[in-house]
C-alpha cells in the first residue's frame, strides 16, 4: 500500500479545502495561472478518489480507519472493546464508491468551468466556492464521526448556497439562495438536533460506538426520525424537494452537476444512519417501507412536474428529483427485507447504489448540455428555441444520449440500475415495479418533447454561438463514455464496485463497528 493510497481518505478533503482558500490568492497572478491550479486540484483529488478505491476494492470493500493526529486513545469497556477518543475517517466499499462519483462530477464541471466561465467575472470566487463544496461532499463520504459529518454538512450548505446564489445580477438566483439557505438550514437543524440527542443518550459521537451502543429507545427513535428526515430533505426527496428545482435550475450549469453530487452525499448520509449507525435496532421493515413511501412520491412527483416545464433546466432537475426516487426504492426494499435476507433484497441494494453513479454521469451530462444550448440560444425556454441541432451536432448527440440513459433506455447505464430495481421490486410488490417503469416511460417522453423544442425544426434564423466550445465537449464526451461503458458493460461495473458498495451497508455493519472498537 502507498503513502498516497495510505493518507488518500484525509488528502481528498485537505487538498480541495486547501485549493478552495488558496484560488483567491493565485488568482491573482492571472486567470490562466488560475485555472491551471484549479485543474491540477481536481485532477489530483480524483486521482486520489481513484487510488483510494482500488485499494478499498482490492481489499473487498472492507473497512480502513485513518486517525487524525497520531494513534487514538482508547478507553475500555467492559465489553473488552475500546472507545476511540480522535477524530477518524473510515472508509469502506460504500465510501470510496461515493468518492468515485463525487471525483468523476467534479473534474467534468471544473474542466466544463473553464470554457464555460471564461468571459464572465468573478472566477476566483466562483472556483473557490467549487473547491470548498467539493472539501465538504468528501468530508461527508469520508468521516466516521456523526458531529464531523454534521460539519461538513454545514460546509456544502454555505457553499452550495453561495453558488445557486452567485449570479448577483439575476433576481431568480438570489431568490432560489435564499430559499435554499433557508430549507438547508432547517436540514442542518434536525442533524445537529439528532446527534445532541445521541452523545446525551451514549456519551460520544464516532458513529462505530454509537452503533455499537444503541438500544432501539426512545431517544434513539426520535434521533433516528431526525436524522431522516433532515437528510432526506437535503437530498430532494419529496415532499421536502422544494429547494431542489430552483437550485438545479438557478445555479450555473456545472455547479447543477455538482449538486447532484451534493444530493447524492446525503442520502449517502442517510444510507449510512440506516443500514451501519441504526441496523436492525429499530424495525428495519417498518423504516424500510418508510423510505419505499418516500421513493414512489419522488418519483411520481418528480416525473409529472417536469411534464409541465418549459424551462430546460428546471425540466432536469425534475428529472433528477425523480432519480432521487429510484435510489431510494432500491436501497428501501433492501432495508425492508434486511432482516430475512433474501437475494433479492441485495439486488435491490445493488440497482439502488448502481443506479447512483449513473444518475450522476447522465444528469451531470444534461445539465453541461443545458449550459451548451442555453448559452448558443441565449434563452432557457424550450419554447424560444428549435433548429439548435443544424449548429450543434454533436450537442444534441450528448442530449439524446443523456436523456436515453435517464429514462432507462437500453443499452445505456440508466437501464442497466433500472432494471435491478425493478425485478427487485417486483418480488417485494409488483405495484412498485409498475409504478416505477410507467414513470420511466413517462419521462422518455418528456425529453423526447423537450428534444424536439430544442434541437429539431428549420435552422435558427439567428445561429447564436453555434457548437460548443472544445473545452465544453470534451467534459461531456467524457460523461457520455461513462453513460455508455456502464451500460454496455454493467456487469464489470456491479462486481468491482457495486456489489463491495452495497454488501458493506448490506453485511458490514459488524465489521465497520470492529474497524474501531475491536473485538
Amino acid at each position: 500500500m502507498s503513502a498516497l493510497s495510505v493518507h488518500a481518505p484525509v488528502l481528498l478533503i485537505a487538498i480541495p479545502l486547501l485549493g478552495a482558500f488558496a484560488v483567491p490568492l493565485i488568482g491573482k497572478l492571472g486567470r490562466g495561472v488560475r485555472d491551471v491550479f484549479v485543474g491540477l486540484i481536481a485532477a489530483f483529488t480524483a486521482a486520489l478518489a481513484g487510488l483510494l478505491a482500488a485499494d478499498v476494492f482490492g481489499r473487498g470493500g472492507a473497512a480502513s480507519v485513518y486517525v487524525l493526529g497520531g494513534k487514538p486513545f482508547n478507553i475500555p469497556l467492559p465489553s473488552g472493546m475500546t472507545a476511540p477518543i480522535r477524530i477518524l475517517l473510515e472508509v469502506d466499499g460504500m465510501s470510496a464508491f461515493m468518492g468515485l462519483i463525487t471525483a468523476l462530477v467534479t473534474i467534468t464541471a471544473i474542466a466544463f468551468s473553464f470554457s464555460y466561465w471564461k468571459k464572465r467575472s468573478g472566477g476566483n470566487m466562483y472556483y473557490s466556492l467549487l473547491l470548498l463544496l467539493t472539501a465538504g461532499i468528501f468530508g461527508m463520504e469520508m468521516t466516521g464521526d456523526m458531529f464531523n459529518f454534521f460539519v461538513f454538512l454545514e460546509v456544502t450548505s454555505i457553499a452550495a448556497c453561495g453558488l445557486i446564489g452567485f449570479r448577483v445580477w439575476l433576481g431568480r438566483s438570489q431568490e432560489a439562495g435564499f430559499k435554499v439557505m433557508t430549507l438547508y438550514t432547517v436540514s442542518g437543524l434536525f442533524v445537529l438536533l439528532a446527534v445532541g440527542l445521541l452523545y446525551g443518550e451514549h456519551g460520544g459521537l464516532n458513529i462505530a460506538y454509537l452503533a455499537h451502543g444503541l438500544t432501539g429507545g426512545l431517544i434513539d427513535k426520535i434521533a433516528l426520525g431526525l436524522l431522516l428526515t433532515g437528510l432526506a430533505m437535503k437530498a430532494g426527496a419529496v415532499p421536502m424537494h422544494m429547494w431542489a428545482p430552483d437550485a438545479y435550475g438557478e445555479a450555473p450549469a456545472p455547479t447543477s452537476a455538482v449538486l447532484v453530487a451534493n444530493s447524492q452525499a446525503s442520502l449517502y448520509g442517510l444510507f449510512r444512519v440506516l443500514f451501519t449507525l441504526f441496523g436492525i435496532t429499530v424495525s428495519a421493515a417498518t423504516t424500510g417501507w418508510i423510505l419505499i413511501g418516500f421513493a414512489l412520491l419522488t418519483i411520481f412527483v418528480g416525473v409529472t412536474m417536469a411534464l409541465v416545464q418549459n424551462d430546460i433546466k428546471r425540466l432536469i432537475a425534475y428529472g433528477a428529483v425523480s432519480q432521487i426516487g429510484y435510489m431510494l426504492l432500491g436501497v428501501g426494499v433492501g432495508l425492508a427485507t434486511i432482516v430475512a435476507k433474501p437475494a433479492y433484497g441485495l439486488v435491490a441494494m445493488q440497482g439502488g447504489i448502481f443506479h447512483m453513479i449513473n444518475d450522476a454521469a447522465c444528469i451531470g451530462l444534461l445539465f453541461l448540455v443545458a449550459g451548451a444550448i442555453s448559452r448558443a440560444a441565449g434563452t432557457r425556454d424550450l419554447n424560444k428555441m428549435g433548429g439548435l441541432a443544424h449548429t450543434m451536432k454533436y450537442t444534441s448527440v450528448f442530449f439524446v444520449i443523456g436523456a436515453f440513459a435517464l429514462a432507462g433506455v437500453p443499452p445505456f447505464n440508466g437501464f442497466a440500475s433500472k432494471f435491478l430495481i425493478y425485478e427487485a421490486s417486483f418480488k417485494l410488490s409488483p405495484f412498485l415495479a409498475i409504478i416505477a417503469i410507467l414513470s420511466s416511460i413517462l419521462l422518455l417522453a418528456v425529453f423526447v418533447k423537450a428534444f424536439q423544442g430544442a434541437f429539431l425544426g428549420p435552422r435558427p434564423a439567428s445561429p447564436g454561438g453555434g457548437e460548443a466550445p472544445l473545452g465544453m465537449l470534451i467534459p461531456m464526451a467524457v460523461l457520455t463514455l461513462v453513460v455508455i461503458a456502464f451500460g454496455l458493460f454493467p456487469g464489470f461495473f456491479v462486481e468491482r464496485i457495486v456489489t463491495p458498495a452495497a454488501r458493506a451497508l448490506w453485511f458490514g455493519r459488524d465489521a465497520y463497528i470492529s474497524a474501531i472498537l475491536g473485538g
